[in-house]
């Protein structure tokens, strides 16, 4: 495990780059997705995956023996669960040899071969590529949550991103029993205010503290022991599963209504407008933290408090009630396209180079086993 941890430190530069590349993605998308204000108002269903989706369900199901399937497995949804994902899919287009041990360090993760990344992992469920190119292309969309776990229902992806429940996405449906539930990784959603609120003494706030911000009972930072400045309250609009986890952690109700100054489309324009202001306060996903001009803050609730990177009772503490799991949803089953790349993204190696660097908590060894048991067995 040291020698792991070694080898992760030294690469972490260009680790990094490709996970900021994911990062950036999203956010030049986002860039052309509109921002809702003032009412709490449906989320556009806006998708940048560059197309139509071809679907796996039909032509390669779990059960299935055959190798043939789809040329493009189609994966989208959730800003929140987009990082991951993305830096998956850009791994595995790129489909890096076993001799680039910087990319592809399969010794050190107890894999021996001598395939490439994507021909490996492919290969478990009987799939291969030709003349370096991976065994099919894997693209991530961008929209909400909402709209991830529909378009995996009425076939349009074939991985569905949520960072919300889909009880919860899609509260009205009778049976939820065609969904496949992947956890791919855990945010510690943070609450954040802006740099100036933070400079100002701001740095931490109680839980009715917080459900009074979101009912418009507090409006001054005065009555939170800062300036006497309006606050504007921000969130994410109704579809995001950044805002049912909130709403539905903070509240017990993710249908709960609250009331905020402006809602925006994806995590990356929260971040940004929160930093913009000079008297912001919003929770945002984990990986969107480091954004400059916004600071984290601390939050006691029923008698606990707790803090971003705070050892004992920090942000990826079971007990902390903003947390939430990501989803990847496969509708009927779960295709070996499906499991070889959610299988890639569970394993060790996924944890460690998708999860982790996009500032999101690994699954334990328990939950990870459990994940990893929902996917068919590999045939090779």
């Amino acid at each position: 495990m040291a020698d792991k941890s070694q080898r992760v430190a030294d690469v972490v530069s260009r680790r990094k780059f490709i996970a900021t590349s994911g990062v950036a993605g999203a956010t030049a998308v986002a860039g052309c997705m509109g921002d809702s204000g003032g009412e709490d108002t449906e989320a556009s269903d806006d998708d940048s995956s560059g197309g139509e989706s071809t679907t796996a369900q039909n032509d390669d199901s779990g059960s299935g023996s055959s190798s043939s399937g789809p040329t493009t497995l189609t994966s989208g949804g959730s800003s929140t669960v987009y990082p991951i994902m993305n830096t998956a899919a850009s791994y595995w287009n790129a489909n890096r040899p076993a001799s680039d041990s910087e990319y592809w360090p399969h010794g050190e993760y107890g894999i021996e071969t001598d395939k490439a990344l994507a021909d490996y992992w492919g290969g478990l469920y009987g799939f291969q590529g030709e003349d370096g190119d991976p065994p099919f292309q894997f693209t991530v969309g961008l929209s909400h949550s909402g709209t991830g776990v529909e378009k995996v229902m009425n076939g349009q992806h074939d991985i569905g991103n949520s960072s919300g429940n889909v009880e919860d996405e899609l509260p009205d449906r009778d049976s939820y029993d065609d969904f496949v539930d992947h956890v791919v990784g855990v945010d510690g959603q943070p609450l954040v205010v802006s740099q100036e609120i933070a400079d100002a003494g701001v740095d931490e706030i109680t839980g009715d503290e917080l459900k009074g911000l979101y009912k418009g009972e507090i409006t001054n930072w005065s009555e939170l022991g800062g300036p006497d400045k309006e606050i504007q309250v921000l969130g994410r609009v109704k579809g995001s599963g950044t805002r049912t986890s909130f709403v539905a952690n903070v509240f017990g109700n993710p249908e709960e209504d609250t009331s905020v100054a402006n809602r925006f489309g994806q995590n990356q324009r929260l971040a940004q407008a929160i930093a913009q202001a000079d008297n912001a306060i919003s929770y945002l996903a984990l990986a969107f933290i480091d954004t400059s001009g916004l600071s984290p803050i601390a939050l006691e609730w029923e008698g606990t408090t707790y803090s971003y990177q705070d050892d004992q009772n920090g942000l990826d503490s079971k007990a902390y009630p903003l947390s939430r799991d990501l989803h990847c949803y496969t509708w009927q089953g779960t295709s070996k396209q499906e499991a070889a790349v959610i299988r890639m993204v569970l394993s060790d190696f996924g944890q460690d180079t998708f999860v982790k660097p996009n500032n999101y908590f690994a699954l334990g060894k328990r939950r990870q086993e459990e994940q990893l048991a929902k996917l068919p067995e590999p045939s090779n």
